[in-house]
């Protein structure tokens, strides 16, 4: 008797194929070659919620929390490319007030913590403007 288990033999079988594909090039210029994965984390979600999220989010609409946070990404992208000071002064008072209102709306949904990468880049915008 073998002591291979059925799943490794399909496993085998499949490797085994997949490289046979990729030697003959049927995965050459496929589109999004040399992009990286836009992976599916819906870890943070509870099981139940999970499908109405995906369904939501593929219709194009976030969560509130989110759609703030987006649009302080985006305001934070555009303090990048601003070089007019005086606008660059008036942006920065409008992400510090976007801020404190989101966390008023979303205290939870949107702590920024310290380990936080957009809370480093946005700690070095705001010091830049200082």
């Amino acid at each position: 008797m073998s002591n291979l288990n059925p799943m490794s033999a399909i496993q085998l079988i499949a490797e085994k194929r997949i490289e046979e594909a990729q030697a003959q090039g049927a995965f050459d210029n496929l589109p999004g070659q040399g992009q990286p994965l836009e992976l599916e984390d819906l870890s943070h979600v509870p099981e139940e919620l999970r499908m109405a999220y995906k369904v939501l989010r593929n219709a194009g609409c976030l969560p509130p929390e989110l759609e703030e946070r987006r649009e302080l990404n985006r305001l934070v992208d555009m303090l990048d490319a601003c070089e007019d000071e005086q606008e660059r002064v008036r942006q920065m008072q409008r992400l510090r007030f976007m801020i404190t209102r989101a966390k008023m709306r979303f205290p939870k949904s949107l702590h920024l913590e310290e380990d936080d990468p957009y809370y480093d880049r946005l700690l070095d915008r705001i010091q830049l403007q200082r």
